[in-house]
């Protein structure tokens, strides 16, 4: 048996600088005192937690699949209960150091199967209870809504490593590293990212989102807001999406308006989300441009700096 953790611990190591609205109301409070309890047990690895919380979704999908009221509530607990206990995985393996590169496929892989599952039998035990069509086509919204989101984030991932590359690259041998800043305010009140990122004060920072900021100013303050509370501003992400369509809708009866509101919702965001990504690349060429375009032969234009704090 492991050394004990206090709750301070729990939260202060595996908590996120920022997270979606849901889990930091509804599932951290519990995840925190769950994993506080099976941490000193080195028998409870990430990739067992990540098994059960498969497990669970699918007892979750079985219940849908039975279409009564009382088999959607008892789901809709199951699925909660099956998120929890997927949360609790990311924080053992944060708290004991347990975690490996496969354990986050697993987990990536069997979230994608759970919310098929989930889907599928809710939407189709709805089909089979009243013979509508519709049930169906929403469920393949919500299949696809949320393959969407998922595949989204990893090519927002990649486009921001790229151009992360590229600077890097552009800045020359021996030349210091540009420090990335991603986010959409330079404040980062709840995290250690941007110090980091501005630790060496003979870095030059290149800040991407000076157009989304420029343009979107009460969303920006609005973000900020909410960082300091820890939630992340995309408000209707993957997991709203999924906790409304799994849980909301179940409870209060109404499958199809709840799946078919928070599916709008999430697109939304999501096309917010593609719409800063294109502004970040126009100014990041633009300061790329910068830094390869020289000011004399021997000499290579410094890259565009940008402030360390709001701009007034």
């Amino acid at each position: 048996m492991s050394n004990r953790f206090t709750i301070d611990e729990v939260r202060a190591r595996t908590y996120k600088s920022r997270d979606a609205w849901w889990t930091v109301l509804l599932v951290d409070p519990l995840a925190s005192r769950l994993v506080q309890l099976v941490a000193r047990y080195p028998a409870i690895t990430p990739n067992r937690l990540t098994v059960i919380a498969f497990l669970l979704g699918l007892a979750s999908a079985a219940c849908f699949a039975m279409a009564d009221y009382r088999w959607l509530v008892a789901g809709a607990l199951l699925f909660h209960l099956s998120f929890v206990v997927d949360c609790m995985d990311g924080k053992v393996a944060r708290l004991t150091g347990s975690g490996s590169v496969f354990g986050a496929w697993l987990d990536y892989v069997f979230d994608r199967l759970r919310v098929l599952a989930c889907a599928a039998a809710l939407m189709g035990g709805q089909y089979e209870r009243t013979g509508e069509l519709t049930y169906l086509l929403v469920g393949g919204g919500v299949i696809f809504l949320d393959m969407f989101r998922y595949l989204n984030a990893l090519q927002i991932g990649k486009v921001k490593h790229d151009m992360r590359f590229k600077l890097a690259e552009a800045a020359g041998p021996g030349a210091a590293t540009p420090a990335f800043v991603e986010e959409t305010l330079i404040e980062h009140p709840t995290g250690a990212a941007r110090e980091d990122a501005v630790a060496d004060a003979d870095r030059p920072v290149v800040d991407v989102n000076g157009d989304f900021r420029s343009r979107f100013g009460s969303f920006v303050r609005f973000r900020n807001l909410l960082v300091r509370r820890r939630i992340r501003a995309h408000v209707v992400s993957g997991i709203e999406f999924q906790m409304a369509v799994f849980i909301i809708g179940p409870v209060v009866g109404a499958v199809i308006g709840v799946a078919v509101g928070a599916g709008a919702l999430l697109l939304g965001f999501e096309l917010l989300l593609v719409y800063k990504l294109w502004l970040a690349t126009k100014s990041f060429n633009r300061q790329l441009a910068a830094i390869d375009a020289p000011a004399i032969p021997s000499q290579r234009r410094p890259v565009e700096v940008s402030a360390l704090t709001p701009a007034p």
